[in-house]
């Protein structure tokens, strides 16, 4: 009878731990990273009995191996490169589109100052010595000026917030590293099967994906769960041996952004570093564009104003000074100087400003420049809506693998009830069939 005993007593342990488990995976449905668990359970093989053969009828109940999790490593791997990606076109879209704003007419008026300029000059070839069409004349150039200074000061401000943005990046990016090595540390002293050693490795799981989507990282696995991690590509160490190497970020004069480890320069090509890198080069280039556009808008203006005289028959003089998009102001002149005329006649001048507008004037110009960013945008947008589909769907697939069922746990739930029920029921046919033998004797 102790044998029927002690059966019962390891159904009832076994099961009351399976309950338990399931308990946890439905507290835990709702937790980030929790990947679900499961009790495995074995036949016990009895000292007195080989494996491959048993002489005797020796029942010995059941045995707890471990908590398991549900997990596919292929999934896992997967989902972490397509978040990656996602990542990326994600960051990189979102300051796309506000370089999009700041070069917006909406924001800084260049498009209209263009277009109220060539209209107020084709304007004076009516009325030359019309002063309130030259005050006009003038607020055009003026506000084609300011509107220069307000896109290149929106641009300045995006860089320095990229800058910022992969700093904090590249803070809880080596704080992630740190914490992973800890996970390490706790992962190779944690029992293997145990609650503990699985709620570390979903930590440790969490911290990856993390790391992740921010970075390309490359993985490598002990017996014991614990991990090595190195920078994908290059290979450079970030995690292992006991050793840290976090990363670094650097800013460029005009805004371009790199990263290092280690002294060394590391090439990202995924997560949010990668497109807070490409933003910061589309900035870059943006700006440096913007004040080509403003010096050659400034030039052609220049020269043609110069090329007529004034109301009081002096030459013109410039409209504008200034040597980027940050510093073009408009010259201090008064109605008066405004270069109407030229040797054809008091209209001249305005005559031949008019007749730069066509196809590679500075208001075709500036709308082929706002197309082209336009343009930009729209296809970062796709490449972005592509890459969530695919991180949505990698992360569905894994989610199938991984996620609580919480109705299939509360079926797993009724089961085990039932099991631990019978347990205990053979414990108490075991103390009643002794009882019967004892009341025999």
């Amino acid at each position: 009878m102790s044998d029927l005993l002690g059966i019962g007593y390891s159904g009832l342990k076994a099961y009351s731990r399976a309950l338990s488990t399931i308990g946890d995976n439905i507290a835990n449905a709702q937790t980030p990273g929790y990947a679900r668990r499961r009790l495995d359970m074995m036949e016990p093989v009895s000292g007195s009995d080989s494996v491959f053969y048993r002489g005797n009828i020796n029942p010995s109940g059941v045995e707890i191996r471990g908590v398991s999790r549900s997990v596919d490593a292929w999934l896992i791997e997967d989902s972490r490169i397509s978040s990656g990606d996602s990542e990326r076109s994600a960051t990189k879209l979102g300051w796309l589109g506000k370089v999009e704003g700041a070069l917006s007419d909406e924001s800084n008026g260049i498009k209209t100052g263009l277009t109220k300029l060539f209209t107020t000059a084709d304007q004076l070839t009516a009325d030359p010595a019309n002063k309130t069409l030259r005050s006009q004349f003038l607020q055009s150039a003026d506000d084609i000026a300011s509107g220069f200074r307000t896109a290149a000061g929106e641009l300045d401000k995006m860089g320095d917030g990229i800058e910022g943005a992969a700093a904090s990046t590249v803070e809880d990016f080596n704080a992630n590293l740190n914490a992973l090595e800890q996970i390490n540390i706790g992962l190779r002293k944690a029992r293997p099967g145990s609650t503990n050693a699985a709620s570390l490795l979903d930590e440790r799981d969490r911290l990856l994906d993390k790391l992740s989507s921010q970075a390309g990282v490359s993985a490598t696995f002990e017996n014991n769960g614990s991990v090595t991690l190195r920078a994908a590509g290059s290979g450079d160490l970030l995690v292992g041996g006991g050793a840290v190497n976090p990363i670094t970020v650097t800013a460029a004069p005009d805004g371009r952004l790199s990263y290092s480890v280690g002294g060394s320069p590391l090439t990202v090509t995924t997560g949010s570093l990668a497109g807070q890198a490409e933003a910061a080069n589309h900035v870059a280039d943006q700006r440096a564009g913007l004040d080509v556009m403003a010096t050659s808008f400034a030039a052609q203006l220049n020269a043609a104003h110069q090329a007529g005289t004034d109301a009081n028959g002096n030459p013109g003089a410039p409209l504008f000074t200034g040597t980027s998009a940050a510093t073009l102001t408009l010259s201090a002149l008064t109605p008066e100087q405004v270069a109407a005329a030229n040797a054809s006649g008091s209209n001249g001048n305005m005559l031949a400003l008019g007749a730069l507008r066509g196809a590679g004037d500075p208001e075709a110009r500036w709308s082929g420049h706002l197309a082209t960013q336009a343009q930009t945008t729209a296809s970062a947008r796709a490449q972005d809506a592509a890459a969530g589909t695919r991180a949505d769907a990698a992360a569905a697939a894994r989610d199938g693998v991984s996620e609580v069922d919480l109705d299939k746990e509360a079926a797993e739930l009724l089961r085990f009830q039932q099991a631990y029920q019978a347990a205990a029921r053979t414990i108490q046919v075991a103390r009643e069939t002794m009882q019967t033998l004892l009341s025999s004797i």
